[in-house]
């Protein structure tokens, strides 16, 4: 059956009451008739029956079915937040004395997480600027039980090579994980070759309407009953039933609203690079796009979050130029139906001097509005 479908019905075998959509097991705890059953049941651990929704919640594991699915992992888990899903499933990779290999254009919190927080713990990372394969593998140390990748990355859009990292890694014994938010779980499949854990930052695409932050972590069943024991419940990180329902209806149009995304980033793409105020275009659709064989072998589609490097490098451009639009807003995140412009600054390890860009993102309006929008707005930034 189409991964479409599946969408749409798995995990929703059993209708309570007939209800077309699955209501709301809006709870804090669950009780016990038996004195027997409660007692087994908190010395298992998680699992059914339920025992507290700071763990696990029915309504939870509806969605988390259908990502697992998309995903093509064995489990998948709901977290309050991307960032949470990241950092609960890094610690399940690492212990003190450990080292990490990242990229140094992941998503910054994450970066700050492991370079500010985790030595508090004796751990220790190396970030390069993963544009080849053999520099992260070249990064890897004895001690190295963790590679963190991001492909696409955070607004160079740059790609590794699952395959041939996690080859390797998998030889080591060392735990792969990617974040995958651009793609939404419909573009790529990391897992297929051979990722270790998935996350997403879910408040992007996969909710989709900008009225929830979620996290997710998906991978094996034995990885995620081995975060279901430690970082899930210690954490307390877990999404909320009201939150997981909310995700639930954003999953219903996943598939469409990533087919509008390609469409609108493939067609802002094009146009911002015939503008003569834009010196460079960074995104997944280009047909010149750096790493446009690995897209074609790990992908099957871009969406509609790119950047670009302005020819006029000062900071007042900048400022005038997002000051002047009308259609598009000034805000962090993406993925849902308002259009988005920040400014950035972008100096990874491979660039000698910084660069100014600012990353666009193409929510529903309608395209054209949405040029004609940078248009008149460069036009007022030069001035």
């Amino acid at each position: 059956m189409d991964r479409e479908t599946l969408l749409q019905h798995l995990g929703e075998e059993e209708k309570p009451y007939g209800a077309v959509t699955p209501p709301i097991t809006q709870t804090s705890l669950f009780v016990f008739d038996q004195y027997d059953a409660f007692v087994h049941r908190v010395e298992d651990g998680p699992g059914e029956p339920y025992v507290y929704s700071r763990v696990t919640n029915p309504t939870n594991e509806i969605p988390e079915t259908k990502i697992a699915m998309l995903e093509g992992t064995g489990a998948c888990r709901l977290f309050n937040s991307g960032m949470a899903a990241i950092s609960a499933s890094v610690m399940s990779a690492v212990a003190s004395g450990s080292h990490v290999v990242c990229i140094d254009t992941a998503y910054g919190p994450l970066q700050q997480f492991l370079r500010d927080y985790m030595p508090k713990f004796g751990v220790t990372t190396t970030f390069v600027p993963g544009i080849s394969t053999e520099e992260i593998l070249d990064s890897i140390r004895p001690e190295t039980s963790l590679v963190y990748l991001e492909s696409p990355s955070s607004i160079l859009f740059r790609m590794q090579d699952f395959e041939a990292i996690t080859a390797h890694c998998k030889a080591k014994g060392i735990t792969t994980i990617t974040d995958n938010s651009y793609s939404g779980a419909i573009f790529q499949q990391p897992a297929q070759f051979g990722v270790d854990l998935i996350v997403h930052s879910a408040t992007k695409y996969i909710v989709g309407h900008s009225d929830v932050v979620a996290g997710v972590s998906a991978g094996s069943s034995e990885r995620l009953r081995d975060l279901m024991k430690s970082e899930v419940p210690l954490l307390g990180a877990a999404l909320a039933p009201f939150p997981a329902w909310l995700l639930l209806r954003g999953l219903r149009t996943l598939p469409m609203r990533m087919r509008h995304a390609q469409e609108a980033g493939n067609a802002m793409s094009s146009w911002l690079q015939t503008q003569p105020w834009v010196e460079r275009v960074y995104h997944v659709g280009s047909p010149d796009y750096q790493y446009r064989e690995l897209r074609g072998k790990q992908m099957t589609g871009s969406s509609s979050l790119l950047s670009f490097e302005p020819v006029d490098q000062n900071e007042e451009w900048s400022r005038r130029f997002i000051e002047a639009q009308r259609v598009f807003q000034l805000g962090v995140s993406w993925g849902g139906f308002e259009s988005l412009c920040v400014p950035l600054q972008m100096h990874p390890g491979d660039w000698a001097e910084p660069r100014r860009l600012l990353r666009v993102y193409c929510g529903f309006e309608n395209v054209v509005d949405l040029q004609n929008d940078l248009a008149q707005a460069a036009a007022v930034a030069s001035s």
